[in-house]
């Protein structure tokens, strides 16, 4: 029998660190060297992008951030359009190395509505 993902993303959830999107971007302000990743696909964001954040899209994310970040002590905040991504991509930076990962536990409305240039990293 297939795990579903509902499933797969409740059992993964409790192993990591996981904000909302008030706090998470309170805590990348005070962080100057963080990443507020958006892991949507590129169509995605080009509808709907949300200030402050940089796209890499799941599907290529491990690849394109250890080339272009290579510090495991990285403060990473990621989102997408409900959370289920985000928590997927942050299970595998952990798994290659990276210490510092937090998913923004929100779905795309709350951080198109809290996430302004003067609050996102």
């Amino acid at each position: 029998m297939l795990t579903t993902i509902p499933e797969l993303i409740r059992s993964i959830r409790p192993h990591l660190r996981v904000l909302s999107a008030e706090q998470a971007l309170a805590e990348a302000a005070q962080r100057p060297n963080s990443l507020v990743i958006d892991v949507r696909e590129p169509a995605e964001v080009a509808e709907r992008p949300i200030d402050g954040s940089i796209n890499i899209p799941r599907g290529v994310l491990e690849m394109k951030l250890s080339s272009h970040y290579g510090d495991p002590d990285l403060p990473i905040y990621l989102h997408c359009a409900t959370g289920a991504r985000a928590t997927l991509s942050a299970e595998q930076l952990q798994r290659i190395g990276y210490r510092n990962v937090t998913v923004i536990s929100c779905p795309i409305d709350t951080m198109d509505s809290l996430c302004r240039p003067e609050t996102c990293a």
